[in-house]
């Protein structure tokens, strides 16, 4: 496993990040995740990320239970808040209070004295802006988080936030975790320069396209009964992703992947660390095995032919 600095600061986390939404706490056995996280460690895994919203808490509980049995120092703990918890209309966005009160429930849930990385994983409107940072910068004051960061947000409101944390002297954002990968480029045209000019580096969710460069679908009438697009509750997160369109670009890096001799997953998650900006790519797993083959994309670096060759099939 190669490492990577979080930004511009001096933490260093795993190319590869485990998360856990959708899975843990609700779809995989609480047994099985636990396996899923150790073989995660085991293998060089050092960066876990959750949410509060995932599965209300549950996910957390799992994740910290699994996490309870090693040295706090030896791995990167990272959560979020903002989504709405409860029917309380102060129980979200990025007010102070909910802030804070989000942040003592999370450590809780996680059983641990202090959290890595804590997220606001949207933008909330509703609230000025320098009441957040300030917040944040409070939390990072007690020791109750190490970093702040963001998800989803745009250049321009990532750019406001930075500008107004340098006004005020206080800590900055370091990390932003938007979604990216070869199916979903929003990223590189204003995030990624924005971030750069910043020291901010990117941990980015749903690589493998919401599991769309696996390789299991063969056509848009042909889905797997097993898989996320034939799940009602889950089909909606892949956000038309899943056309003709983009199965035949899979199609076509399926090819470049077996001529290289390495799966197409591995394929999807070197070419998303060939950019330096990016600090780690999160993978979920609902068992460990899935675990041992995504970790051989890290330090798997592809040549310049290669990522010509790739970026003339996704144009």
């Amino acid at each position: 496993m190669q490492y990577r600095r979080l930004g511009s600061s001096g933490l260093k986390v795993s190319e590869l990040s485990l998360g856990s939404w959708l899975t843990y706490g609700n779809a995989i056995d609480n047994e099985v995740a636990a396996k899923t996280i150790d073989k995660a460690y085991e293998l060089g895994i050092n960066s876990f990320d959750t949410a509060d919203i995932y599965n209300f808490g549950e996910a957390e509980r799992v994740v910290g239970k699994a996490l309870g049995k090693y040295e706090r120092g030896t791995y990167v703990l990272a959560t979020k808040m903002w989504a709405p918890m409860s029917a309380d209309p102060n129980d979200q966005g990025l007010s102070r209070k909910h802030i804070v009160e989000s942040a003592n429930k999370s450590l809780k849930r996680l059983n641990t004295e202090y959290i890595d990385i804590l997220y606001c994983h949207r933008y909330d409107p509703n609230t000025p802006v320098e009441e957040t940072v300030r917040a944040l910068d409070d939390l990072i004051r007690q020791g109750k988080i190490l970093y702040c960061g963001v998800s989803e947000w745009t250049a321009a409101q990532i750019q406001e936030a930075m500008r107004i944390s340098d006004t005020l002297l206080i800590n900055r954002f370091v990390v932003n975790q938007p979604q990216y990968s070869m199916l979903y480029r929003n990223i590189e045209s204003e995030i990624i320069p924005v971030c750069e000019s910043n020291g901010i580096g990117q941990v980015v969710f749903s690589p493998l396209a919401q599991g769309i460069l696996t390789g299991k679908y063969k056509s848009v009438s042909d889905i797997p009964p097993d898989s996320r697009a034939a799940n009602d509750k889950m089909n909606f997160f892949m956000g038309g992703l899943l056309s003709d369109e983009s199965l035949s670009k899979v199609g076509k890096l399926s090819a470049v992947a077996a001529k290289l001799g390495i799966p197409l997953p591995q394929l999807a998650l070197a070419w998303i660390l060939r950019l330096p900006n990016i600090s780690s790519a999160i993978i979920g797993a609902s068992r460990p095995a899935q675990v041992e083959e995504n970790v051989k994309a890290s330090g798997y670096v592809l040549d310049r032919e290669i990522i010509d060759e790739i970026e003339d099939i996704l144009k």
